[in-house]
């Protein structure tokens, strides 16, 4: 098993700190470690935010373990020396177009929603986002008109083969869960998502056992602080699933719970390779001061257990082990509580 650690930028280093910890203890076979600069540490180190040497131990790794970017030193650079585009240069290397960012209500922190506790209590759901297509990837400029004045323009086109690998992701995903699935989009204005539809109901012919349905993502807006709970999987594009997954995030109380996975089509010996990082970012103002909550970067590492590795009992193991820990009481700034970054590690430690 080779896994490469990228810790990046600000609390990145702390917080995969508590997670190596946490792999140390379980009962893995022997994995090869190794280690890379990314994100404003790369840039500071090797002129990029994505040296050449880490890409190449990405590539060679069945799976990389991602702490977080973004360095305010680094504000003033050209686009595409900063330390962002790491994270947006790996997704594209390493084919890496399905992200899955689940969203669970934890016992006990039903207070800490910004939702009334018996409706965030419901909160269950998976959200499967296309990465490396829509309006993000698409032509974009700044350009002056024959009148003087300035225009922003920025292309958003799916093509039916990126849809439909998306489509069989989600498909996928919700057959292991509740077998629903939403697809969201804006087919009532927009041609791209028009497309999306259309290809998401061929691909669900496949897929008999799981009930489709459909909706807009203006409404699906509303209905995730309405009624989370009707959810089980939601699958929609790069734009819309990076704002909902957002939003998902603060419904359950803090962005410092939340885990992800980027998944691609290359398999490993055991299951797919991925990308798995914890949602929140680096938080430079508290960085070094151990006060950042690990939680999301350990359950990001169940996931990479779970998906590249096939190691069920220890992803569930580790899951249990965070559950347990919240239960107790133990909980990060973030979560109102007073425990640091290695007391909180410490904590999932000793209940797993």
């Amino acid at each position: 098993m080779k896994i490469a650690i990228l810790a990046g930028d600000g609390i990145g280093p702390e917080i995969m700190g508590e997670a190596r910890k946490v792999m140390n203890a379980l009962d893995l076979p022997d994995c090869t470690i190794m280690e890379g600069d990314v994100g404003g540490a790369g840039y500071k180190k090797h002129g990029h935010p994505l040296p050449p040497e880490t890409l190449d131990m990405a590539k060679a790794a069945d799976a990389v373990l991602f702490g977080a970017v973004g360095d305010p030193d680094c504000d003033n650079l050209e686009r595409h020396l900063r330390p962002e585009q790491a994270i947006l240069g790996l997704r594209q290397a390493l084919g890496l177009f399905a992200n899955l960012r689940p969203a669970t209500m934890f016992p006990g922190l039903e207070d800490l929603s910004a939702l009334r506790p018996e409706v965030a209590r419901a909160i269950d759901l998976l959200i499967v986002r296309e990465l490396n297509g829509d309006v993000y990837f698409g032509e974009k400029a700044i350009r002056t008109l024959e009148d003087g004045r300035r225009q922003g323009y920025d292309f958003m086109s799916y093509a039916e083969d990126e849809v439909r690998r998306i489509a069989h992701a989600g498909f996928r995903a919700a057959q292991t869960r509740k077998k629903r699935l939403t697809s969201v989009d804006k087919a009532n204005v927009l041609e791209t998502s028009q497309l999306w539809r259309d290809v998401v109901i061929e691909v669900a012919r496949d897929y008999p056992d799981v009930e489709l349905s459909h909706m807009y993502v203006d409404n699906a807006a509303m209905q995730l602080v309405r009624d989370p709970g009707q959810f089980d999987v939601i699958v929609t594009g790069n734009l819309f699933g990076d704002i909902l997954s957002d939003q998902a995030s603060m419904c359950v109380g803090s962005i410092g719970l939340l885990a992800s996975a980027s998944l691609g089509e290359e398999r490993t010996e055991w299951g797919t390779k991925g990308l798995y990082e914890p949602i929140h970012g680096s938080a430079p103002d508290i960085a070094g001061q151990g006060k950042a909550n690990p939680m999301a970067t350990i359950l990001s590492l169940a996931m990479m257990l779970r998906h590249s590795f096939g190691r069920e009992a220890d992803a569930a193991r580790v899951e249990k082990a965070v559950a347990r820990v919240l239960e107790q009481g133990i909980k990060g700034a973030d979560l109102g509580g007073s425990a640091g970054t290695a007391e909180i590690g410490d904590a999932v430690l000793a209940s797993l």
